[in-house]
């Protein structure tokens, strides 16, 4: 495995270009695949998660238009599933998810085997499907009640319709409002996916790496990963810290990072698990800036906010905005925390005009 060297400074403007800030894509199936995947969030106090990571990284992205490039083609090109966090995949990954479908389907984790009775629901939610097409948990009110993964009381359908997603006997056909729309694989995917050979675990460990690599570019690994994905590999040491690793394809750019001009300084607002912040141990070390992303925080204890987005200008983290959507009044109303010198006020605009909105405020 090959060693390179790096400053704080080359690795930013290194992480700016591959994570498509300085440059969008033209489409939103050339970011998915660039990136290896997009996370995809339902929460959505100003804008979804996902759509706020795409709007900064393809060129005129209007909010779902991810959901549109998932579920409103005939030829299905990508498709939503778990890999630790709900993502959209290229269908060509799927033979990388089928070791754990089939795991799940006997595990005692919260995604793991039915019960007595989610394996009736099971029966008669497969049965339904196949006869009447794509159903929903709103097609099954009467279910009874089940606890769920997360130890609380929810319907016996929708639990067990979370099973058999997990589990990979059921997909998402297309979401209603966000309201999952489950189908049979075989009326998703494409047969030659469908037949496709299961990744080994050695496979799914590599594969693993790598798709954490396209979707960060630069990671931390331990001893063993690092061995196991050596070929494509090469490490990172910025300073006297442990190292980083890097795509042997990125080596080169990161090299010459550090004599390029510096980047426009033009405030982009980031998604709170955008993937240039997303590891908050190298957004410490590259970024000098530690964030958590608040929404789990008990309200007491936050430092920016419920749904705070980062500020990055140029080199630098310069600052967050705290916003809330009025939708009533079409206000975008915003509490910002910024280094002087800086005009949040185009980003903001354009921000409001993305989300629909009237108009935006600060709030002081």
């Amino acid at each position: 495995m090959n060693t390179i060297t790096a400053i704080p400074e080359a690795c930013r403007k290194f992480l700016r270009r591959k994570l498509l800030l300085d440059q969008p894509l033209a489409t939103t199936d050339d970011a998915i695949r660039h990136h290896g995947y997009i996370q995809i969030d339902p929460i959505d106090v100003c804008g979804k998660m996902h759509d706020l990571i795409l709007r900064n990284r393809v060129q005129q992205y209007q909010r779902d238009d991810l959901l549109k490039v998932l579920y409103q083609r005939k030829q299905r090109a990508f498709f939503e599933h778990y890999i630790g966090v709900l993502v959209a995949l290229a269908i060509e990954d799927y033979r990388y998810l089928l070791p754990s479908m089939k795991r799940r389907r006997t595990s005692d984790r919260y995604s793991g085997a039915l019960d007595a009775e989610q394996k009736k629901m099971a029966r008669k939610i497969i049965d339904r499907i196949r006869s009447e097409g794509p159903l929903s948990s709103a097609a099954f009110l009467d279910s009874g009640r089940s606890q769920t993964g997360w130890g609380t009381n929810g319907t016996l359908a929708k639990t067990t319709l979370d099973k058999l997603f997990f589990h990979g006997r059921l997909l998402i056909s297309r979401r209603d409002n966000f309201r999952r729309v489950f189908d049979l694989p075989e009326r998703i995917l494409p047969e030659n996916i469908l037949e496709s050979k299961p990744a080994t675990p050695r496979e799914v460990e590599r594969w693993l790496i790598q798709v954490r690599l396209k979707q960060r570019r630069l990671i931390i690994l331990t001893a063993a990963h690092a061995t196991l994905a050596k070929d494509f590999l090469t490490k990172v040491k910025v300073a006297d810290q442990p190292p980083l690793y890097c795509l042997n394809e990125d080596a080169e750019l990161l090299q010459q990072a550090a004599d390029w001009p510096e980047p426009d300084t033009t405030p982009h607002l980031l998604a709170p698990l955008d993937p240039i912040i997303y590891d908050r141990k190298i957004t410490r070390r590259v970024w000098d800036f530690d964030y958590t992303w608040e929404v789990y925080t008990p309200p007491a204890k936050r430092v920016r906010g419920y749904y705070a987005l980062p500020i990055l200008s140029g080199t630098r983290i310069v600052g967050h905005v705290d916003p809330k959507v009025d939708r009533q009044s079409g206000i975008l109303n915003t509490r910002v925390v910024l280094e002087k010198g800086i005009d949040l006020s185009p980003s903001l605009k354009n921000f409001s005009s993305f989300l629909e909105m009237n108009s935006h405020k600060v709030i002081h």
